[in-house]
């Protein structure tokens, strides 16, 4: 009977296994196969030198006051027209919303949708006190030991660069596009993008404008960062999270401190009460969605247990998820974050505070609505507090994920090539754009939004974004030019009937 039960057991073990392996060896890659691009001949010093000048303009952007770093603004835009003439000449040059610009060169097929290249302006400022950490002086633009540094040479003056020089280069050659080319550059992105991208994609909305594509910053060229991924990595932004700041207001009885109220009811416990219900239950996550097709284009290129381990959720998952959700970007791919972000109660130590305030801030998965994750927020708040005597109101500027653009389409599979050309043996896949972006304001007039950067990283580079020591490689500068010009070369194609 034992031995009957152990044979059993083993038999089981061995189907398990054999169809562990056969899974995994039937995923098979995922990459579209095309040569190589011979690079394209740029001039490398010139493009770092007029980055490092668009770097020392400082373009910070505020949320309240609108004309903060107008004269900043304006210096760019005047540095732009100075050295990109030949651009400047061939397109047209429209100011949206007083500090936003957009350039349109008119494709000779009116047919055929236009395409988008986005990037944005504007800065966020350098922290007090930080200045003597940076390598350099945080807004000098210099260019040393191969880096262009800076505040915005990475985040995002690095793509408008980029961009321009690659336009400039094409209409130096003579190159005429078949689509319209749109060229979009906000002031205001770090802040919302409502004085710029919104209003810029409000005007061409109003003028019966259809995109075929847009590109904007977003996510990276990853090197290192994959366990199990030797390659670096290209991750399209498919989709966008949504923002949603949610205010909760508690109120009590005010009084002294000597003389305190029954446990639990002040207005600061019911408020503690209220938040750790909150962070303790979380939305739930699962491997779905942008991040199940993520991990499925990966997992063919992965080695070793990483492979075995995603080419097999079925079996894996629950191990796999309990992994990703360890880290905090990977765990916001799969669900809607949960951040408690500012709490305020009381002035005095011996008075017993009447209200006590919080923000909560959510960052909504694509399926999860604002609506749904207030409702629930009010749900857990007054079971963990035993009330309904509270205020709950979400702040201005709360919006819903943005739409996925499908990765079978067209437009997809042109940027997916495109990078594989300019950046060969680079794997390609889909993803989540975590953080907010101006081409959120343009879903109206586009089915297919990429959020993508080819920006080289590592692990190391990370704390840089926003951070101490901000730089791009200057040779990378060059890859960013040799991209777009490529992009624009084939996106700028009309459809063959």
């Amino acid at each position: 009977m034992i031995k009957k039960l152990f044979l059993g057991l083993l038999a089981i073990v061995v189907l398990l296994v054999a169809a562990v392996a056969v899974n995994t060896l039937r995923k098979g890659s995922r990459q579209i196969d095309v040569p190589p691009i011979a690079p394209l001949a740029v001039d490398e010093a010139g493009v770092a030198a007029r980055l490092g000048e668009a770097v020392r303009l400082r373009t910070i952007s505020s949320r309240d006051d609108a004309n903060l770093s107008a004269d900043q603004f304006k210096a760019l835009h005047a540095m732009l027209q100075a050295r990109f003439p030949k651009l400047h000449a061939a397109l047209k040059r429209e100011t949206v919303g007083d500090l936003s610009l957009l350039y349109t060169w008119e494709g000779s097929n009116p047919k055929a949708q236009p395409i988008m290249l986005m990037a944005h302006m504007d800065v966020v400022p350098v922290a007090p006190g930080t200045e003597k950490d940076w390598a350099v002086e945080p807004f000098s633009g210099a260019v040393k030991d191969g880096f262009v540094w800076g505040r915005g040479a990475w985040d995002d003056k690095g793509n408008v660069i980029a961009q321009l020089e690659a336009v400039e280069m094409l209409v130096a050659s003579g190159y005429k596009p078949e689509r319209t080319v749109y060229l979009a550059y906000g002031a205001d992105e770090e802040v919302s993008g409502l004085r710029g991208a919104a209003k810029i994609a409000a005007l061409l909305k109003n003028r019966k404008v259809k995109l075929d594509f847009v590109i904007d910053e977003g996510m990276l060229i990853t090197e290192g960062m994959l366990p199990g991924l030797s390659k670096p990595a290209a991750i399209i932004g498919v989709a966008e999270k949504g923002y949603l700041s949610v205010v909760l207001k508690m109120a009590a009885t005010p009084g002294h401190s000597s003389m305190p109220p029954p446990k639990g009811t002040s207005a600061i416990a019911m408020m503690s009460a209220a938040l750790k219900r909150v962070d303790d239950e979380q939305l739930p996550g699962g491997i779905r969605g942008v991040a199940g097709e993520m991990f499925d284009t990966l997992a063919p290129e992965m080695n070793g247990f990483s492979r075995v381990a995603l080419s097999n959720l079925w079996l894996f998952g629950p191990v796999v998820q309990k992994q990703l959700e360890a880290g905090a970007s990977t765990n916001a791919m799969l669900r809607t974050t949960t951040s408690l972000t500012i709490v305020n109660a009381g002035n005095k130590e011996n008075v017993l505070p009447g209200v006590a305030e919080a923000t909560v801030n959510f960052r909504l998965l694509p399926g999860d609505t604002k609506e749904q994750v207030m409702e629930r927020t009010r749900a857990l708040v007054a079971d963990a507090t035993k009330s309904d005597k509270f205020e709950l109101f979400a702040l201005p500027g709360a919006v819903d994920a943005s739409k996925v653009a499908p990765t079978d389409s067209a437009q997809y599979q042109l940027l997916n090539r495109t990078v594989r050309e300019v950046f060969p043996g680079t794997v390609v896949t889909p993803g989540l754009m975590l953080a907010a972006t101006d081409s959120i304001h343009y879903g109206e007039i586009s089915d297919h939004i990429f959020k993508f950067s080819p920006v080289r990283a590592k692990p190391e580079d990370l704390t840089r974004f926003h951070g101490t020591n901000e730089r791009i490689a200057s040779s990378n500068l060059v890859e960013l030019v040799r991209f777009y010009h490529r992009l624009v070369t084939e996106g700028a194609k009309a459809p063959q009937p």
